[in-house]
């Protein structure tokens, strides 16, 4: 009695906590319903551009003249500067990828892929990505020019002490001034390592014309902050502690290594690192990806309501209990993109729709060899302990070829196929928990006596045509 008892607790507790998740996955997409959602939505489904619409570009670098070490530091500063030139663009989640073609040791190809989720004007994106950015040196302001800017700006001071400045209004840095000091001074940008204790710094050597603007810069402001501005935005602002000439400068700091390396690829990004041409771009409506999304969400429901239909009348009470495990797996699924989150596109539908049938498949096993177990004569708590022992084997080396395949795809892919491999291989993940222990809960709970059981009870646990006999 006291085993049942608890058999039965745990199957009612993974109802309970399917029922959670599911009431959190609604919940997230409906907010307000039920009691303000707890705070659920604030975990949206983040959609891939084929889905949510925008445009996706396609550079092809060249780094025909660079060596095989110089290009991956050369690919990862044109990344730094392509993400920073969208960030400022103002786009909603961009995504700036690099695409590597070749292997170690050979001459290799780059691509840079850029999504831009929401941007219409192919021409405008196009425009951003190739521009020149802007390297500025910058004073501090007088402090009475400083409080008269930030008084204008009263308007838009937040409870914090933030300023939260609309894109489109026109003003002047309130704290520093601009110079004719410019990154068009600067030859190049170099990481080192102070010699006594060992900390980075980035040195900056100017050509002769700026070397004379930063020695009378620096003369005039000892003291003082100088920013260093990457295309409007600060990247540093040093504390000048003498004047210095002869067109060399370093900009210290509580850097570490990566800081001080992602410092000097900005700094050295006056220009693009690599030089790019565009091979292609393509636009996405917005109306476009919201039938992409319908017609994946149709395709997996009605997929899921056949394999449904097949596992009930098939096999009867076990596949009943399975499309209960399979709708906890399925809200399972949904909360994992949530909370990670996993950007889903039309790639990465199929892939978990896929992982549904890897999940059936399991299940499929499981019963099979329950039914060979029966019809040797054993129990039925006996029949389902060996049933699901056996199917384990081959459900454990299926699943982690998936798991490999998915890995590989990931590894080596594209961003579109690493889409679809992603929500497989979390499926895979998530469908060996369902379909061993949630589906295995429910047979302990409905079949825990040794006792023979009567024919309703051999006809439910029948497949087909077939009683178990």
């Amino acid at each position: 009695m006291a085993i049942m008892k608890k058999r039965v607790s745990i199957a009612f507790l993974v109802l309970i906590v399917g029922a959670f998740v599911a009431f959190f996955v609604y919940s997230s997409e409906n907010p307000g319903k039920f009691l303000g959602g707890f705070g659920a939505e604030k975990f949206p489904f983040s959609y891939g551009l084929d889905i949510s619409g925008g445009t996706h570009l396609v550079y092809k670098t060249d780094v025909s003249a660079l060596s095989l070490t110089e290009q991956a530091s050369s690919i990862d500063a044109l990344r730094d500067v392509i993400e920073r030139r969208v960030n400022l663009f103002g786009v909603a989640e961009p995504i700036v990828q690099i695409e590597k073609i070749g292997f170690a040791g050979t001459s290799r190809e780059y691509r840079l892929l850029v999504e831009l989720p929401g941007v219409t004007d192919i021409a405008k994106a196009t425009a951003m990505i190739g521009q020149t950015p802007v390297i500025e040196f910058k004073t501090e302001r007088p402090p009475a020019d400083t409080e008269k800017i930030l008084a204008g700006l009263e308007q838009f001071k937040q409870s914090d002490g933030s300023y939260a400045i609309p894109r489109d209004y026109q003003t002047e840095d309130p704290y520093f001034v601009g110079t004719n000091l410019t990154g068009r001074f600067v030859k190049k940008a170099t990481l080192q390592f102070d010699s006594l204790v060992g900390e980075p710094t980035v040195s900056l050597e100017f050509n002769d014309e700026g070397a004379k603007l930063f020695a009378d810069m620096t003369k005039a402001n000892v003291g003082k902050p100088i920013a260093i501005y990457l295309d409007g935005a600060p990247i540093s602002t040093p504390v000048v502690r003498e004047e210095i000439t002869g067109g060399q400068a370093q900009i210290t700091g509580k850097f570490t290594p990566d800081e001080a390396k992602l410092l000097v690829g900005r700094l050295n990004s006056g220009a693009l690192p690599v030089p790019i041409e565009l091979m292609s771009t393509e636009h996405i409506g917005p109306s476009l990806g919201k039938e992409a999304l319908a017609d994946g969400v149709r395709a997996g429901l009605w997929g899921v309501l056949f394999v449904i239909l097949f596992l009930i009348l098939w096999y009867r009470l076990p596949g009943l209990l399975s499309v209960v495990a399979l709708g906890i797996y399925t809200v399972m699924m949904l909360a994992i993109f949530k909370l990670i989150p996993v950007t889903l596109t039309s790639a990465g539908i199929a892939g978990f729709i896929m992982s549904i049938g890897m999940a059936v498949d399991a299940n499929i096993l499981i019963f099979e060899r329950t039914k060979e177990e029966l019809q040797s004569g054993k129990t039925f708590p006996d029949a389902i302990e060996s049933g699901f022992a056996r199917a384990w084997l081959s459900i454990r080396d299926s699943n982690l070829s998936s798991i490999i395949t998915a890995v590989i795809l990931f590894w080596f892919g594209t961003s579109l196929v690493q889409g679809f491999a992603l929500t497989f291989g979390i499926g895979v993940v998530v469908s060996m928990l369902s379909s061993i222990s949630i589906t295995r809960s429910f047979m302990r709970a409905l079949f825990y006596s040794n006792a023979e059981h009567g024919a309703v009870a051999r006809f439910l646990f029948g497949s087909g045509t077939h009683n178990v006999q």
